[in-house]
């Protein structure tokens, strides 16, 4: 049977779980799409709202398509991530961007997949990763994969939260899987845990307050009111995620992909701050933090610096006073003006007077100087 073959397969290249659905998503998943969209809820994502037509509707994206393979693929961490949070002189990296960039391994594997389905059973196909414009958490609810959590990420019962998903669309006529129930029940652990209560009500995240989106999309000053709550992430935030009961039932991958290189595992955030762009570049080579690019990523470093209470690495924040960016010249300065005692910033701030060009920065010094 051509299922069982698919699900062979897929457990042969590595993937953790196989489900099939429609090339659609509900009528009521597309509506609250549409009112998020209507809201410019997605902030600085926008490409949710420039590819909304073909990411409301999965058969838009290509109409020829008559089945969707979905494909997870698990990265369950081997410790508890939360135990990174009591380390203040370290930068806490969100798990998934530790090892290699997801998105080649699992393109790879999807390929694979892909090639070996029309060679076997025929058919046209096409591949995807999370950058392609579908709405696949929702989809992969539709493919029986999991159920999307209070906390808006997929969650299933033997993979708990911590997975990748990928996609073959595919122009063959498949059986499809029954759809993902939701068994979240009565726990709020991943709301009550939020640390600036993004997930507003179950089921719902608003993409403005959430860590993950402040310290990786969001391109300009984060705002101040969530600056302490961002304690030492310095690319994404797992909280949710890691309260989860259902990861209890996961199983730690073993495969070297998934793997933390040692350059993204808790890095010394005095290492950090130094980094210039070709030293960025190299450290971060062939991770998903490259992609954030060495202005916003120190910018996330200081914040945490600020957030250390370490008076230690005031001399590192002081040093990205001159930076060429003027968003890390900021959030040095917010650091500075949390690490070091009232005088010693005012006499700072004095000797900086009449330098700053940037009034963003210059805000920084008289908001800091107020507090």
């Amino acid at each position: 049977m051509i299922v069982t073959d698919i699900r062979a397969r897929a457990a042969n290249l590595g993937f953790s779980a196989v489900g099939i659905a429609r090339p659609e998503v509900s009528a009521t998943v597309q509506a609250r799409f549409d009112a998020m969209v209507a809201a410019d809820a997605f902030g600085d994502m926008s490409w949710m709202a420039t590819t909304a037509a073909r990411r409301r509707d999965p058969a838009v994206l290509w109409p020829a398509a008559r089945s969707v393979i979905v494909l997870a693929q698990s990265y369950t961490p081997d410790h508890d991530p939360m135990t990174a949070l009591a380390a203040p002189t370290r930068g806490n990296v969100s798990v998934y961007a530790r090892f290699k960039d997801y998105h080649d391994v699992m393109k790879k594997r999807l390929k694979a997949l892909a090639r070996w389905l029309v060679a076997t059973h025929g058919g046209e196909v096409k591949v995807f990763v999370d950058t392609a414009p579908i709405l696949e958490k929702p989809l992969a609810q539709r493919a029986g994969v999991g159920w999307q959590g209070k906390h808006s990420n997929l969650v299933s019962r033997a993979l708990g939260s911590w997975f990748f998903l990928g996609e073959v669309f595919t122009t063959l006529d498949l059986p499809v899987d029954a759809p993902g129930e939701d068994h979240c029940g009565a726990c709020t652990r991943c709301i009550d845990i939020c640390p600036t209560a993004a997930i507003t009500a179950p089921y719902h995240l608003e993409p403005g307050r959430c860590i993950a989106y402040l310290t990786i999309e969001h391109k300009g000053h984060i705002d101040r009111a969530f600056r302490p709550a961002i304690g030492n992430r310095v690319f994404g935030c797992d909280d949710c995620l890691a309260v989860c009961p259902w990861n209890k039932f996961a199983t730690p991958p073993m495969e070297a992909a998934y793997r933390p290189a040692p350059a993204s595992s808790l890095p010394d955030l005095a290492d950090l701050v130094a980094l210039e762009d070709d030293g960025f570049r190299a450290r971060f080579r062939g991770t998903p933090v490259r992609r954030l690019g060495r202005d916003r990523f120190l910018r996330n470093v200081l914040i945490a610096i600020g957030n250390s209470a370490q008076p230690a690495l005031a001399p590192a924040a002081a040093a990205r006073l001159d930076d060429s960016a003027a968003v890390v010249r900021a959030m040095a300065v917010w650091a500075l003006a949390r690490l070091l005692p009232a005088s010693d910033f005012a006499a700072l701030r004095q000797a900086h007077a009449g330098r700053e060009a940037d009034p963003d920065v210059r805000g920084e010094w008289a908001m800091a100087a107020a507090d």
